[in-house]
């Protein structure tokens, strides 16, 4: 049996869906679309940036806020990562801030159990204007203020996993923040104009500087609120290749980690090593 064969590796997969209005609507679409992804056999799955909500105004996220640790959302994702058995990325929950009118928008990591295994709070707040398109997440959410890393323990081995959110891949030093890590997760819902620009090359960047996995679950799709995300859901290896994606409408990206692989790409150009700063 060679190396690569025994080397550890772990089943992904991310979700990209076309969130609505509604929140009851997204967490059936989410559940349905986990399970779809638990039983092709993944054992992390991770859902895009507000699976839960992408309202008619900026507003009704901060109207479905919820304190940390307990809600209804918080609870769906602690309970279906628990069914189907999985660890669970729960994209983005709106988690009430010391601020009334505005929200942390945060990144919740459950274990297969349910159990919550880490959190982080977006850093880094979109603003945007061209012509029609404006946008300031400021003005409605927090900015948090430390980069996060989890490590996933599965069958004997151990993965290190950082979180980021949509917006913090345009700032490549928060990456190197996160240290040396087996896979990077970017859930997002990048603007269609944005995302036609700019996304496959940031994803790639970032997976080529830190020689490691990315896994992107994106919004795609036209929403109930009209506005259009760009989509396109992808796994990205070491090398910057693009194992899979998924240009628009929900739906399930799915792949593999491979520990192998990782070794291979640092030990043939060992990058990291040679950092001076």
């Amino acid at each position: 049996m060679t190396a690569a064969a025994t080397s550890p590796s772990l089943p992904i997969a991310a979700i990209q869906m076309v969130s609505a209005a509604t929140v009851d609507a997204n967490l059936e679409a989410a559940a349905r679309l986990i399970r779809q992804a638990a039983e092709g056999g993944a054992r992390l799955v991770v859902l895009p940036e507000f699976f839960c909500l992408l309202g008619r105004k900026d507003t009704d996220k901060v109207d479905i806020r919820e304190p940390a640790n307990d809600g209804p959302i918080q609870r769906f994702l602690a309970d279906v990562a628990r069914e189907a058995g999985v660890w669970l990325i729960g994209g983005t929950v709106p988690i009430a801030s010391r601020e009334p009118r505005r929200i942390l928008n945060t990144c919740l990591m459950h274990r297969p159990d349910g159990s919550l295994a880490a959190r982080y709070d977006k850093i880094h707040l979109f603003g945007f204007r061209r012509g029609e398109d404006r946008f300031d997440e400021s003005a409605t959410i927090m900015p948090g203020r430390t980069p996060v890393v989890c490590d996933l323990v599965e069958a004997q081995a151990s993965w290190r996993i950082g979180l980021s959110v949509c917006y913090d891949l345009r700032f490549p030093e928060y990456y190197r923040a996160l240290g040396t890590v087996d896979l990077i997760v970017v859930p997002s819902a990048f603007t269609y104009v944005t995302g036609q620009a700019h996304w496959e090359i940031l994803l790639r960047a970032r997976a080529i500087e830190n020689q490691c996995y990315v896994l992107a679950p994106a919004q795609g799709g036209r929403h109930e609120n009209g506005r259009r995300t760009w989509g396109d859901t992808m796994l990205i290896d070491p090398w910057g290749e693009i194992l899979a994606r998924l240009p628009e409408g929900e739906g399930v990206v799915a792949g593999t980690l491979s520990a192998a692989r990782i070794a291979e790409v640092r030990g043939q150009l060992p990058a990291l090593a040679h950092r001076t700063l």
